[in-house]
């Protein structure tokens, strides 16, 4: 019991701090990847690329928490009725 918790543990630590860093798929090279007649040969969305998706994380776990403890909620409120 306590291996199990001790795993749900971690992987929610590993998922939540994951959060910051993780990125979507970098955009395509402007061009094709050939070599531009004007301007510059820059990737599109600055140097960084790629669309952070840190911020639709935290809403996921923020709806998920919400939706678990309503259901433990829900969960021991019929239990204790059923033992009255």
């Amino acid at each position: 019991m306590k291996l199990i918790k001790l795993i749900r543990i971690a992987i929610f630590m590993v998922l939540f701090f994951t959060i910051g860093v993780s990125n979507a798929q970098s955009p395509p090279h402007p061009n094709s990847g050939g070599v531009p007649t004007t301007g510059n040969n820059t990737t599109v969305g600055g140097q960084q690329g790629g669309a952070p998706v840190g911020s639709g994380n935290i809403i996921l776990f923020l709806l998920a928490s919400v939706y678990a403890a309503h259901k433990l909620l829900r969960t021991r409120s019929e239990s204790e009725l059923a033992e009255e």
